[in-house]
């Protein structure tokens, strides 16, 4: 640091401790000169020194304007989120009313950031001089920030109200009254409800749920209280459906309340006027009665009501029907298997289920099928309002698929149908999810907002780390200024009032609270704890780091233990054993613990059976790292480690061990011996001392893929042809097994794969096609799929079985010699003489037609072994064939 400076700021602090300078003396030009002092400080780097300097002088002066100016700024300057030292000189100022300099003060501190007391106070300042229209544009920044503040929303409401802005004044009223439920201020809340109710009263969905918000705070009589403010609007415009349910809601708060039951009946007449059977439903449900239960009263009476000409019902065993006539106390009804079938009303209400004429069963009965595939395919918003609403407007994509399949679209068609389905769901704003059960969809009314459908989804959610992910997804497309958001935010702080006993809750409460505060400032809880302080409570790092349920979290912990934690290279050697992370190799490389590193890599390589996981990553990431080679660990050993892994995984596969996991360490192991080809490069770097060891511990692994063994072995000898396989020379006395050529194999293989890979796939589907088309009996399409999956199911078997015991013939394999496999031979055929020519290859290549046949047919086996010039007698089929060996020569087995 400049001595100069040094000097400077020194002398100012001391000229102002020994002259003690009145405030009046102060003005902006003093802070400007000031802020020169803060940008030299930055420039020079210097700000711990000068930091130190101030905060020494303010442990003797604590009202020194010149410390605690530089001081404070320099702090928000670099994030520290510490306005205390400016708050102090505001205060200072405030008392003095030096209101310019307050005002300056405040937007100081707010360039780093929105503050609430910064805002809060500068917005006194400009009620102090008279400045109104300022004074409302800082109100409407503040209570952005400070989500406790009701009286100013409200405040700013009623001057939007008198500025002729009603809209603008009803979303202040809705915040207001979300904040006046909050501080349990009914008075408040009565008050803004019934200006919101002037304003907006079709608003229901709103008034519903905020409803349910005044029922979990207040209390069900005062949600009640408030229901009633609502009705006089609807029965006005005659909406008797949400008059009803406005009155049912408050009478499950207060079944006793004898005007809302008395309001109920005469909504009822006004809804049903028309109805034939109004009054005797009536008198039969006893809801004029007040003895009787009135929600029972209410049930019994829309159950009967719902009974009239016209209407559909659904009957458990004849399905679907429509009510033709109502006599008395006798009801004839269509289905399709009882045309008009008479029964008493009595009973219909107890077995019949009456439907909306859009109901997906009534549409599914009615119209030409045809015609609703169409309109489900073209419009699958329609479809799903349909489906929902069929479902007393609640219902998940199992039910959906249930209405729609196998009945209007089939399984494939499906497929891409829900797709879009589940994408529409998410998005459009005219569905929303049933509060506390996050997979069942609802229709709304009214479009709900972004905002609401994200914390309808944080508040069904149970998993604390997917409320996390909810928390992000709402500030991707949303300001923190919300007061859903305030909730969500309020729900992870809540974690860090008592931090008594700290778990994986609690720590990633802390370091999202502090991601969030990085971001946005004025978030700041006032934490008087750090990371450091928390981790000195936790006994097993390595058992909370797990309880981590989140990537991005996890990274921060890694990076906050590095920062606080004295011993993180062991900690970090620890939690690599289970968490495979490329940033903890590289913080350990970066800092050189060589050490550290060097004995996790051997701990790993001698139990690579209990670090699977480790092991495989270690080997596939770390190999070509330059630092990694000065660890001396052998290659060869981890390549031993990683056949040992492969059979080892193939056999608790077999034995049905944690299946996934093993066949996803399986896999991993293969591409990487095989696939990436590290076996083999090793093996022709190292030459044929390295094979037997090598190849001998992979020919062990049973279950390997016979090709992938065959591969490996033609590619070991294309290198070491003098090598000698232990064995070989047994084989070649013993059956050769299947010999075919390359191309052949891979034929085959393909072919086993269409089979396991499609075909199979395929025929399930069918097979469960077929199922949903009832009696399985009587069900031809489902027998011929049945018979269908044992012959694919077969010829796989007998595929793989001829896969293990083929054997590839290769180009420098074949002898002319002889007649042998790959080998084409002129015949003379002594009885007709005639001129012959057969190629010999084997089963999978034969084609008589072009007179390729198999060495394994009886002409084949006839005519094998034999050499030019030899002359032959055999007999086939009770024909004698009788030959001359002409001459033999090579085919190309490579398919040039």
């Amino acid at each position: 640091m400049s001595e100069q400076l040094v000097k400077q700021v020194t002398e100012l602090l001391n000229e102002e401790k020994w002259t003690r300078a009145t405030l009046n003396s102060y003005s902006i030009s003093n802070f400007s000169e000031l802020d020169e002092i803060v940008a030299l400080t930055r420039e020079q780097s210097a700000e711990n020194e000068v930091l130190g300097l101030c905060e020494e002088h303010l442990k003797h002066t604590r009202n020194s304007i010149v410390g605690l100016y530089i001081s404070g700024v320099i702090s928000l300057s670099r994030q520290l989120v510490d306005d205390s030292n400016l708050i102090i000189l505001i205060n200072i100022f405030m008392d003095n009313h030096k209101w310019n300099i307050v005002e300056y003060l405040c937007n100081r501190i707010l360039e780093y950031g929105e503050n609430k007391f910064a805002l809060k106070t500068l917005a006194d300042v400009h009620e102090n001089k008279n400045e109104q229209d300022l004074k409302y544009q800082i109100w409407e920044r503040y209570i952005k920030v400070d989500y406790e503040e009701a009286e100013i929303v409200k405040l700013l409401a009623d001057k939007k109200e008198h500025e002729g802005d009603p809209e603008s004044a009803v979303e202040f009223w809705k915040k207001a009254l979300h904040r006046f439920i909050n501080k349990k201020m009914f008075a408040n809340v009565r008050e803004v409800w019934e200006k919101i109710i002037e304003y907006a009263p079709e608003d229901v969905e709103f008034f519903f749920s905020v409803e349910r918000k005044i029922v979990k705070v207040l209390s069900g009589d005062r949600a009640a209280q408030l229901l009633t403010f609502l009705i006089p609007h609807y029965k006005e415009k005659k909406d008797w459906d949400t008059a009803i349910e406005l009155l049912k809601r408050i009478l499950s708060y207060e079944p006793k309340n004898s005007e809302a039951r008395k309001e109920i009946v005469e909504c009822f007449r006004q809804k049903y006027s028309n109805h034939s059977q109004l009054d005797e439903y009536l008198r039969v449900s006893n809801l004029n009665q007040s003895w009787r239960n009135v929600h029972d009263a209410i049930a019994d009476f829309e159950k009967h009501i719902s009974f009239d000409m016209g209407n559909y019902v659904y009957h458990s065993s004849w399905k679907i029907g429509q009510i033709k006539d109502i006599k008395n106390d006798v009801i004839v009804v269509d289905f399709a298997s009882k045309p008009a079938h008479r029964m008493s009303l009595k009973m219909a209400v107890s077995a019949l289920k009456v439907l909306s004429s859009d109901h997906i069963w009534v549409l599914i009965h009615t119209m030409p099928k045809d015609q609703l595939k169409a309109q489900v395919k073209n419009d699958p918003v329609w479809a799903l309002k349909i489906v929902i609403r069929s479902f007393d407007n609640a219902a998940d994509m199992k039910t959906i698929k249930e209405q729609l399949v196998p009945a209007v679209l089939s399984t494939g068609e499906w497929s891409k149908w829900s797709t879009e389905a589940r994408k529409i769901l998410k998005t459009d704003p005219i569905f929303g999810n049933v509060p506390d059960k996050l997979d069942r969809y609802t229709v709304r009314d009214k479009p709900i907002s972004f905002e609401e459908k994200t914390f309808n989804k944080f508040k069904a959610q149970k998993s604390f780390f997917d409320r996390v992910q909810t928390l992000r997804d709402f500030l991707e497309h949303a300001e923190p200024d919300s007061d859903y958001f305030a909730e969500m935010f309020a729900y992870f702080t809540a974690f860090l009032k008592s931090t008594a006993s700290v778990n994986e809750l609690v720590i990633s409460s802390y370091m999202l609270v502090q991601q969030l505060v990085s971001v946005y400032p004025y978030l700041n809880p006032g934490l008087e704890f750090t990371f450091a302080d928390l981790i000195q409570g936790v006994e097993n790092i390595e058992e909370l780091f797990s309880k981590i349920d989140d990537p991005d979290l996890k990274k921060t912990f890694l990076v906050q233990l590095f920062q606080n934690y004295p011993n993180w290279p062991t900690v970090y050697a620890r939690l690599f054993l289970t968490y495979q992370s490329k940033f903890i190799i590289d913080e350990l490389v970066r800092d050189k613990k060589w050490d550290t590193l060097k004995d996790l890599t051997e701990q790993i390589l001698s139990h690579f059976k209990e670090y699977r996981e480790a092991f495989v990553w270690l080997a596939r990431n770390l190999l070509d790292e330059p630092w990694f080679s000065k660890m001396e660990l052998s290659q060869e050993k981890l390549l031993i480690g990683m056949i040992h892994l492969l059979d080892i995984t193939f056999r608790e596969i077999n034995n049905k061990r944690d299946v996934s996991f093993n066949r996803k360490i399986n896999k991993q192991v293969q591409d990487f011996l095989f696939k990436e080809k590290n076996l083999l490069n090793y093996i022709l770097k190292t030459g044929e001392e390295s094979i037997t060891r090598l190849y001998t511990l992979v020919d062990d692994v049973k279950e390997l893929d016979p090709s992938i063994r065959i591969s490996l072995k033609q590619q070991i000898k294309s290198n070491f042809p003098s090598y000698e396989f232990l064995g070989d020379q047994e084989k070649e006395t013993v059956s050769m097994g299947l010999l075919t050529t390359r191309q052949s194999y891979e034929s085959k293989q393909k072919e086993l794969r269409d089979i396991i890979e499609v075909q199979i796939p395929q025929n399930s589907t069918e097979i469960g096609v077929a199922m949903d088309k009832g009696d399985l009996r009587e069900n031809a399409e489902y027998k011929a799929a049945l018979e269908r999956q044992e012959l694919l199911k077969s010829t796989a078997a007998k595929i793989q079985e001829e896969l293990q015991k083929a054997q590839i013939f290769t180009d420098s394999q074949v002898s002319t010699d002889a007649i042998s496999f790959g080998t084409r031979v002129h015949l003379k055929n002594i009885a007709e003489d005639a001129k012959e020519e057969y190629t010999i290859l084997g089963p999978w290549e034969s084609n008589p037609a072009k007179n390729v046949i198999s060495y394994r047919s009886p002409l084949g086996a006839e005519l094998l072994n034999h050499k030019a010039g030899d002359r032959l007698k055999f007999i086939i089929s009770d024909q004698n064939f009788e030959y001359q060996v002409e001459a033999i020569e090579k085919v190309s087995l490579s398919g040039d």
